[in-house]
C-alpha cells in the first residue's frame, strides 16, 4: 500500500513539473511574438491637426408619412346602392363617395317635417288662446315642449337622410376600399382609407445635440433614398418635447409632393439639417480617435513612433471632432491602423 502511494506522489509531481515547462514555453512564446510585433513597423495613414470653419450640418434619416390619414367608418344604416369611388381613385373634400338607400330616411324626414309644421300651428293658436285666458299656463307650457321636441326630431331626421350620402371627409387618394354595392351598413362599417400625399412628413431623429441647431420653420433639404436624386424643400414642423428612451427627439419635416406625387408614404428619406457656424476651430477626423467620446484618446507620430494621448473634445460633427485641448495644430495624428498599434511602436506612414 505504501509503495502504491509513493508511485502516485511521484507521477503528480512529475505532472506538475511538466505543466510549469509548458506554461513557461507558451509565455515565452507570446513574448517572443509581441517583441516581433514591436519589432516590425505598423502601417498607418496620418492626417494633421488643422484649423477651419466648424460646421454643424448633419443627416437624418427617416420614413415619409402623409400629411393626413384617416379610415372613413359609416355613420348610417342600409344598404349601399352605388360607389362612386374606389381604390387608386383621387378624391377631393366634400365629394360623394358611396350612397345609402335612402328611401326610410326619407320617408321619416317627411313625417318629422309634417309633426313639425303641426306643432308650431298648435302652439300659435294656444298662444292665442292664451292671451284670452281661454286655456291654463301649463296647456300652453305643453303646447311649446311640443313644438321643441318636433323640432328636434326634424333637424334628426335632416342629419339622418343627409349621412346616407357619405362624402369624403378630407382631400387624398383611396388606399384601401372595403365595402361594394348591396353591402348593408351599420354604424361603424369600415368604408375607405383615405391618404393625402400632396404633402408629406418625413419623421426623423436627432440626437440632443443635434436638436439643439434646429428650429420650427427651418428650411431643410429632403431627398428620398427611391429617387433619382430629386431634392425637394421641407419645413420643420414638429419637434418633441422630451427624447425617446435611446435619447433621440423627433423632428417632422414637412414637404410638399412632386406634381406626379413622386413621393409615396413609407419612403425613406434623408433630410440634410444646414447649420451654418463660422468660428474657427482645431478638428480630427472622427476616425482618428481613439475610444469612446467621452474618454477619447489618438495616436501622436513623432520620428517614426506612435504615443498615444488623451485629448478633450468639443463639437462632434458628422465626420469632424472639435479638439480643445491635447493636441497642437501640425502635429501628424493616426487617422487609420489604430486597432495594432501600442504605446511606443514603430510605424510607416501609408502614402
Amino acid at each position: 500500500m505504501k509503495k502504491l502511494i509513493y508511485i502516485v506522489v511521484v507521477i503528480a509531481i512529475l505532472g506538475a513539473i511538466g505543466f510549469k515547462l509548458s506554461s513557461n514555453k507558451e509565455q515565452m512564446a507570446a513574448n517572443a511574438a509581441v517583441a516581433s510585433i514591436k519589432s516590425e513597423a505598423i502601417p498607418v495613414t496620418i492626417t494633421e491637426v488643422a484649423s477651419a470653419k466648424l460646421d454643424k450640418s448633419f443627416t437624418a434619416q427617416g420614413n415619409f408619412a402623409p400629411i393626413q390619414s384617416l379610415t372613413l367608418l359609416s355613420e348610417t344604416q342600409g344598404q349601399i346602392k352605388s360607389v362612386l369611388k374606389r381604390k387608386g381613385d383621387k378624391v377631393k373634400a366634400g365629394e360623394l363617395l358611396v350612397q345609402v338607400e335612402s328611401n326610410t330616411m326619407a320617408a321619416d324626414l317627411a313625417t318629422a317635417q309634417t309633426n313639425a309644421e303641426k306643432a308650431k300651428r298648435d302652439l300659435e293658436r294656444f298662444e292665442n288662446l292664451a292671451a284670452g285666458d281661454a286655456i291654463t299656463k301649463r296647456q300652453l307650457e305643453d303646447a311649446r315642449l311640443n313644438a321643441k321636441a318636433t323640432e328636434a326630431q326634424l333637424v334628426a331626421a335632416r342629419q339622418r337622410l343627409t349621412k346616407t350620402r357619405i362624402t369624403a371627409p378630407i382631400s387624398g387618394e383611396i388606399n384601401e376600399i372595403y365595402v361594394e354595392v348591396g353591402s348593408y351598413l351599420n354604424p361603424g362599417t369600415k368604408l375607405y382609407d383615405i391618404v393625402n400625399v400632396d404633402k408629406l412628413k418625413l419623421k426623423v431623429k436627432a440626437s440632443e445635440s443635434e436638436v439643439l441647431l434646429i428650429n420650427k420653420g427651418d428650411k431643410v433639404k429632403v431627398k428620398a433614398d427611391a429617387g433619382a436624386g430629386q431634392e425637394y424643400e421641407g419645413v420643420v414642423t414638429a419637434i418633441a418635447a422630451q427624447a425617446d428612451p435611446t435619447l433621440k427627439f423627433d423632428v417632422e419635416v414637412e414637404v410638399k409632393n412632386a406634381a406626379n406625387n413622386n413621393l409615396r408614404a413609407g419612403m425613406y428619406g434623408t433630410a440634410f439639417f444646414d447649420v451654418a457656424d463660422q468660428r474657427d476651430a482645431m478638428l480630427l477626423p472622427r476616425e482618428a480617435i481613439v475610444g469612446s467620446i467621452q474618454n477619447p484618446l489618438v495616436y501622436v507620430v513623432k520620428d517614426g513612433l506612435a504615443s498615444q494621448r488623451p485629448v478633450r473634445v468639443g463639437v462632434v460633427t458628422q465626420d469632424k471632432v472639435e479638439i480643445l485641448d491635447g493636441v497642437q495644430p501640425g502635429e501628424q495624428i493616426v487617422k487609420s491602423g489604430q486597432i495594432n498599434l501600442r504605446e511606443g511602436m514603430k510605424v510607416t506612414v501609408l502614402k
